[in-house]
């Protein structure tokens, strides 16, 4: 079935299986950024933006996403190289495969609720996980992201 959307503001059209998840679709289309860990929506590798909420491409099929935009990491491009900054003043990118995803959130993060708590942003980035250290590095560099205008 063919599946027309919007991938980083460009309209693209693939062809999909009714059964067949968007990581994979995007994937198989080149955009190797969207890295999938468990396969079942448990740890936010997969997270990217529909229509600017994050969301696991493990467990959306591609033929769900019908007219909507969908934001990769290649589709902040700026935003995302100031994220990384952070991350790498703070030791945040132990070995970067949580980074896209979590860098995606928390773009999100930064649009949606300004000047969140620390709860909020804990609340916020609770479907990302780090396995290499716990998101006490990953907290303190958010936190000056989210101070930058």
């Amino acid at each position: 079935m063919l599946v027309k959307f919007y991938l980083n503001d460009v309209e693209v059209s693939f062809d999909v299986a009714p059964n067949e998840y968007l990581a994979k679709t995007l994937r198989s289309h080149g955009i190797k950024s969207v890295k999938v860990g468990c396969n079942e929506s448990s740890c936010g590798s997969c997270t990217l933006l529909i229509d600017g909420k994050p969301m696991m491409s493990c467990s959306i099929l591609s033929a769900s996403i019908e007219g909507k935009h969908i934001t990769t990491i290649e589709g902040i491009q700026e935003e995302a190289a100031k994220i990384a900054h952070y991350f790498g003043e703070e030791g945040a990118d132990q070995c970067g495969f949580c980074n896209v995803g979590l860098a995606l959130t928390v773009y999100a993060l930064k649009r949606e609720l300004k000047n969140p708590s620390e709860e909020e942003i804990n609340n916020y980035i609770v479907g990302n996980l780090c396995r290499c250290s716990g998101l006490q590095s990953q907290l303190k560099a958010i936190k000056a992201y989210l101070k930058e205008e």
